[in-house]
């Protein structure tokens, strides 16, 4: 779309902002929902876990596919079009994923899935830094609080309609119909454009502040996947932790990182991105610390929370800086970041397993903990050649 039929539609307004909350509450939804559907799959196809493994891998391998292209399809075509019909598809799947008995058949559904989910995160994200540049003002931290809220919904809505009785199959149609009654009520408010210069080439090799930014996404979400497939190992094996509390690990830090992010921004607001990053990256990496050196379980519990607040949004200012930068079209680099970053959930587990294999789980942790110093390291880089942030 180009700049002049960007602005024949009205600058984006309050309508705009609560649609893009409800699109990230929609992707944290749909992704999550599929969580506890897991066992089933495995046992109805028959996997051992290092078939599941493998299968896993798709949604992931599915998502990375389509995220390098998605920015240009949303500069063609508009988010609303685009997070339409990629969240029609990936919520389509979901009942072939709920039914699927063969290990190809899960396979091929759950690249397709990825692929959807995939489109769907850069397609919010692009709507979301068009949003907060119309709005004057920080709004990043809030929209992914809603991701994180639509996780929580997910997860623990799947779970609890399962423990009641529920198939697989009715969880996946509940979640569908949540949905679709979602976009008809909202999708009308989401941008009926993707970039406000002219369309952009379907792909282009990030560089510069792009660069820089999507390595320290990187950091940031090789974190988090380290507290999702990690956590609850370290505390059953590193701290002797019963097999049935290991999962709080995982929930204090996921409800840290969502406070965190729905008062975000009036901390950003308050403070600035850069000192985000900074006071973040450090508070994430004591955080780490605490967990690995400390030899208690209430010591570990502390530092997963520390993580998740430190962590909560250095990825909503990086995506806003992204908004700010002048090196890559907007729409390209949302999407090459939101690829680099994603990379390190799909590669973190499998680093922090060798480093673990290596030394030990508490010295993987120690190292990325020196990571997240990293992030604070660079705080200053990441905002020296960007224009200031809104601060309203």
């Amino acid at each position: 779309m180009t700049r002049a039929m960007a602005a024949s539609y009205p600058a984006p307004g309050v309508l705009q902002q609560i649609a893009t909350r409800v699109a990230f509450f929609i992707a944290g939804f749909g992704t999550a929902a599929w969580a506890p559907l897991v066992p089933y799959a495995k046992n109805r196809a028959g996997l051992d876990d290092g078939l599941l493994g493998l299968l896993l891998l798709c949604l992931g391998t599915g998502s990375i596919v389509a995220m390098p292209i998605a920015g240009a399809i949303a500069s063609g075509f508009g988010c609303r079009l685009v997070l339409i019909v990629a969240s029609a598809i990936a919520y389509a799947l979901l009942p072939v994923l709920a039914t699927a008995a063969s290990p190809l058949s899960l396979a091929v559904a759950l690249l397709i899935f990825g692929a959807g989910i995939g489109t769907i995160d850069v397609a919010i994200n692009i709507q979301a830094v068009l949003v907060e540049k119309a709005s004057g003002r920080t709004m990043m931290s809030g929209f992914h609080g809603f991701f994180s809220v639509g996780g929580i919904a997910g997860a623990g809505g799947a779970a609890a309609l399962l423990w009641f009785g529920a198939s697989p199959l009715t969880v996946t149609l509940c979640v569908g119909f949540a949905t679709l009654g979602l976009l008809l009520g909202f999708g009308r408010y989401l941008l009926p454009y993707g970039s406000q210069g002219d369309v952009s080439p379907v792909f282009a090799l990030p560089r510069g502040e792009v660069l820089l930014i999507g390595g320290l996404c990187f950091i940031v979400f090789l974190a988090e996947g380290a507290m999702l497939d990690w956590s609850a190992v370290f505390l059953t094996d590193a701290r002797g932790a019963d097999a049935s509390l290991a999962g709080f690990g995982y929930a204090v830090f996921a409800v840290a990182m969502t406070l965190g992010r729905l008062n975000g921004d009036r901390i950003v607001q308050a403070l600035g991105g850069r000192a985000i990053l900074l006071f973040g990256g450090l508070c994430a990496a004591a955080g780490l610390f605490l967990a690995a050196a400390a030899p208690s379980l209430a010591a570990a519990l502390i530092g997963f929370g520390m993580v998740g607040l430190g962590a909560s949004n250095i990825v909503p200012v990086l995506y806003s800086a992204i908004g700010r930068q002048k090196g890559m079209p907007q729409d390209l680099a949302i999407a090459a970041i939101t690829t680099i970053g994603y990379s390190g959930v799909l590669s973190g587990p499998a680093i922090i397993g060798m480093l673990a294999q290596f030394a030990s789980l508490p010295f993987a942790f120690l190292c990325v903990a020196a990571m997240l110093l990293i992030v604070a390291l660079c705080s200053r880089s990441v905002f020296a050649r960007l224009s200031p942030a809104p601060r309203s």
